[in-house]
């Protein structure tokens, strides 16, 4: 029966979930799928998440297809571990978030009304939240903000909780001013500081950066993943000017790659 189930591809997520049966299995499945564990499999899992966002940002409809399959297939993996230690499955899993859906949208499900503002949804949808908190005994502001999540991700979720307190600047022009003040504080520290307070000091320039973001409506996550790609496309022409010249970025001066970058720069607002 199991392996007439892997090889029915209408099957749809029982297949899936005995395919990792299978490889997980102790006795005939894969030697590298058995030795994994939790801390082992979440790099991937974060690793197959931006997959996904690069995907979308980039428009890849068939390539996204894809990439939500592996990021589908890391659930698959967790939920089957957490299974072997008896923790969870797959189904309860599916069970608790289809839950909170239900529970985190009255209006819909409920009997509440669905006229109301975005912001008033938002506000309702974080006071339901707080109530979840307080019932898992999660009694400060910032409690339940994941350790794991990358850096400026989580400057952002904890200035966001701090916000919602009243600790925040009420205007964007404070978070300016602050930004500027740190950012003299970092050129300080370079000439006299230890590597440790220049450290400190610029991880102090960031986190007011996620601030702004976070006050201008920019997802700094987002924004630094659109520039990285600009960039990544204006110093790959950059490279293909120089390899029609017959030269390379080692071989070439930094005027010369200067003046592409400028031109390459200036083609793009002019047709923009």
């Amino acid at each position: 029966m199991g392996d007439d189930l892997i090889h029915d591809r209408n099957a749809g997520i029982e297949r899936l979930l005995e395919i990792m049966r299978r490889l997980r299995d102790p006795d005939t499945g894969c030697p590298w799928d058995i030795e994994q564990d939790f801390n082992s499999i979440a790099p991937y899992t974060i690793e197959e998440a931006y997959e996904v966002a690069d995907a979308i940002q980039r428009g890849n409809w068939a390539e996204l297809e894809g990439e939500l399959g592996d990021l589908l297939l890391q659930t698959v993996y967790h939920t089957a571990m957490g299974e072997e230690a008896g923790h969870f499955t797959f189904h309860s899993v599916v069970q608790a978030i289809s839950d909170k859906m239900v529970a985190r949208h009255p209006h819909v499900f409920g009997n509440e009304s669905r006229e109301k503002s975005a912001d008033q949804q938002t506000a309702d949808w974080e006071a339901i939240k707080a109530k979840e908190r307080a019932g898992k005994a999660q009694k400060g502001a910032l409690d339940g903000v994941a350790i794991g999540l990358p850096a400026l991700l989580r400057a952002l979720k904890l200035q966001k909780r701090a916000a919602r307190v009243g600790f925040d600047w009420p205007s964007t022009s404070q978070v300016l001013d602050k930004l500027r003040e740190e950012a003299a504080e970092l050129v300080e520290a370079q000439k006299t500081m230890t590597q440790d307070d220049i450290e400190d000091e610029f991880g102090d320039l960031l986190f007011v950066m996620a601030n702004l973001g976070r006050h201008l409506g920019v997802d700094p996550e987002a924004a630094l993943r659109r520039t990285n790609a600009k960039f990544t496309r204006r110093f790959e022409q950059v490279e293909a000017r120089l390899a029609d010249l017959g030269k390379t970025p080692a071989d070439s001066t930094l005027e010369e790659m200067d003046a592409l970058w400028d031109a390459i720069k200036a083609e793009e607002h002019a047709s923009a």
